[in-house]
């Protein structure tokens, strides 16, 4: 079956293609009457509007471009649904890239964005772009940005992030009292912000309750289950006898070894993890983690974009609370059974 274009829609109503293409585009002077003709008859047709094609004949855009590392992840999967909610409610297209943790592939979503004529940008940055130079040399001064959960101060729009610092020094506070005293970390690319804060946090923990940082038990890199479960071997070794996790794969990956082990959790060893991913609370023991409510993210990611594209600010800092969610994990009081 062909598709449906302009012309199909102007042949069935008698009008021009040009009328048509006016009164799709929401041109202030088609008559009210001639315009819902056309839309009735484009959604009784089944036409779909090339909004690209669209953006490049006006040189005008209401489509939001949102660049993100990993799509199956729930944190980022909440984000984008959430965003997408606002911004269509609002009236604009969203187009969605991942770039797979991969410095390249994120220039290259960047480079299709702009290229399409997208008036604004979502974007949380994959592990490996070290720097905002490569971004603003792919998108220029033109198109609006806001950076979300992963960011770079250097860029200029607006930034969405969570409290960091403040929700890895609870998970921590969590742990010692709960009453574990050497408690390692996986603390996750440290050139990367969220993964600095989350680093700062947890030693602020330590140093509150007088606990010497031991950087035998840090193990920083990548935060995935198998990353997670190679840790946790060393960790164990080292004489750990609780983990605060930047990531819940790590997490999990870490609970698949002392499983291995025969390691009772929580009671010989507590684990604690971030994002508060679906999983945390189906496994057994139930995972601790901290919830950095994504929704709230995405919803305040839309509307920043919003008013930048709208010219209402040049930038905003928004920063979205943590909130710890205790489980079976860390629970070596028991405290959740009281």
């Amino acid at each position: 079956m062909s598709k449906v274009t302009i012309i199909d829609i102007a042949e069935a109503l008698g009008i021009t293609p040009s009328t048509v293409s006016r009164a799709l585009g929401g041109n202030p002077y088609v008559k009210e009457s001639t315009r819902k003709a056309v839309q009735d008859k484009a959604k009784e047709l089944g036409y779909e509007r090339n909004i690209i094609a669209s953006n490049l004949r006006s040189g005008k855009t209401s489509t939001v471009g949102i660049v993100i590392p990993r799509i199956h992840r729930n944190f980022f999967s909440i984000i984008i649904s959430a965003a997408e909610s606002v911004l269509y409610d609002a009236g604009y297209s969203v187009v969605i890239c991942q770039s797979h943790e991969k410095e390249e592939d994120e220039i290259r979503a960047l480079k299709t964005l702009t290229g399409s004529r997208v008036g604004g940008i979502l974007i949380s940055h994959s592990l490996s772009t070290k720097s905002g130079k490569g971004i603003m040399e792919s998108v220029g001064r033109d198109v609006k940005l806001v950076q979300f959960d992963r960011v770079f101060h250097d860029i200029p729009g607006s930034t969405i992030t969570n409290d960091d610092s403040n929700g890895a020094y609870n998970a921590t506070m969590h742990l010692i009292k709960n009453g574990y005293t050497r408690i390692g970390a996986f603390s996750g690319y440290q050139g990367t912000d969220i993964y600095i804060e989350r680093y700062d946090g947890y030693k602020r923990a330590l140093e509150h309750a007088g606990i010497p940082l031991d950087e035998s038990i840090v193990f920083p890199g990548f935060i995935d289950r198998e990353a997670g479960y190679a840790s946790a071997a060393k960790a164990l070794e080292r004489g750990c006898d609780a983990l605060y996790c930047t990531g819940d794969y790590s997490a999990l990956g870490a609970m698949d070894y002392l499983r291995e082990k025969g390691i009772s959790i929580p009671k010989e060893f507590g684990l604690v993890g971030t994002a508060n991913e679906d999983f945390t609370s189906l496994i057994s023991p139930s995972l601790t983690s901290t919830e950095q409510n994504p929704r709230e993210i995405g919803e305040k990611a839309a509307l920043a974009i919003i008013r930048l594209m709208r010219g209402e600010t040049s930038g905003e800092d928004i920063v979205v609370k943590t909130k710890l969610i205790p489980r079976e994990s860390s629970d070596r009081k028991g405290s959740l059974h009281k």
